[in-house]
C-alpha cells in the first residue's frame, strides 16, 4: 500500500474512531456495502475522480442521509470525499471500518482477547483441513451457502463478533479466507497498538514461555506484541516467529534446514 493510500485510510479511520461503536453501526456499514456491491453506477459516482469532494459528499448525503444513522452517513460521506484509485476500493474501504466498528465494540466490551483467539484458532482449523478449506474458498459455490458452513461451525461457539467477522470473511476480500482473516487479526492488534507474531512451535507454550517471548519480541519490535501460537510437532523443536512480513526461524528444523543449504 503506497503513501497515499494510507493517508486516506488514516483519514477515515479516525472519523470511526469518533463514533460509538456498535453492532447497529456495523450492520449499517456492511448494508452500505452490499448495496455499492449490487450497483456499479453508483459506486462509481461516490467515487468519480471528476466531480469535487463537495459534489460526492452531498451525493452520499442524498442517499444516505435519511437511509441509515448519523454516524453511518457520516462515515460514508467522509469516505466518498476521499480519492479512491477505484470504485472497488472505496467499498473495501468502507468493509474495513465495518469490521473495525466491531472489533472496537468487542475491546470496549473487554472480549476483544476472546474475539482474536478464536478468529486466530479458527483460521488454523480451516488451514489444517483441505477440503473445508477448499469449500469455504469455492467461488463458484453460492456466497450465502459457504458463509452458512463457517456460521454451523461456529455458532453457539464463539462470540458473536468473531461469527460475523468470520461469516464476512467468506467473501475473501484479501483474496482468499485465510488471508482475510489474517487480515482481521491485524485490526484487532492495531486496535491496541500491537504487532501481530505468529509463532510456531512443536508443544504448546507454557504461560511463563508466553510471557518471556513476549517480552522479548516487544524489545525487539518496540511496542507490544500479540501472539497467535500454532503449534506443528513438524518443527521438531525451538520456535519459528514471523512478525510482519520478516521471519525468526529459531527451530531445530530450521537450523538444519540452514545447515543444508551452507554445505551445497
Amino acid at each position: 500500500m503506497n503513501t497515499a493510500a494510507i493517508a486516506r485510510q488514516s483519514q477515515l479511520d479516525q472519523v470511526t474512531d469518533g463514533l460509538q461503536p456498535s453492532a447497529a453501526l456495523a450492520d449499517e456499514l456492511f448494508a452500505v456495502v452490499a448495496l455499492l456491491e449490487g450497483q456499479p453506477g453508483l459506486r462509481n459516482a461516490l467515487s468519480d475522480p471528476t466531480a469535487s469532494e463537495a459534489a460526492r459528499e452531498q451525493l452520499a448525503a442524498a442517499l444516505f442521509g435519511s437511509r441509515v444513522s448519523a454516524d453511518a452517513a457520516r462515515v460514508v460521506s467522509a469516505a466518498a470525499t476521499q480519492h479512491w484509485n477505484s470504485a472497488l476500493d472505496l467499498v473495501a474501504a468502507l468493509d474495513r471500518q465495518g469490521n473495525r466498528v466491531l472489533i472496537a465494540l468487542a475491546q470496549l466490551n473487554g472480549e476483544l482477547d476472546q474475539v482474536e483467539d478464536e478468529l486466530f484458532r479458527f483460521s488454523r482449523v480451516v488451514a489444517a483441513n483441505p477440503a473445508l478449506q477448499a469449500a469455504i474458498d469455492d467461488r463458484g459455490a453460492e456466497l450465502a451457502r459457504r458463509q452458512q458452513l463457517v456460521s454451523d461451525l461456529l455458532s453457539g461457539k464463539a462470540n458473536p463478533v468473531t461469527l460475523t467477522l468470520a461469516s464476512r470473511a467468506v467473501e475473501g476480500r484479501k483474496r482468499t479466507f485465510e488471508l482475510t482473516l489474517d487480515e482481521l487479526l491485524r485490526l484487532a492488534a492495531q486496535a491496541r497498538n500491537r504487532a501481530v507474531a505468529v509463532v510456531t512451535v512443536a508443544r504448546p507454550l507454557t504461560p511463563e514461555q508466553a510471557g518471556r517471548l513476549s517480552k522479548a519480541l516487544a524489545a525487539q519490535v518496540g511496542r507490544a506484541v500479540s501472539l497467535q501460537v500454532n503449534v506443528d510437532p513438524a518443527v521438531l523443536g525451538g520456535v519459528q516467529v514471523r512478525v510482519g512480513d520478516e521471519d525468526i526461524d529459531g527451530t531445530v528444523f530450521g537450523r538444519l534446514a540452514a545447515a543444508k543449504k551452507q554445505l551445497n
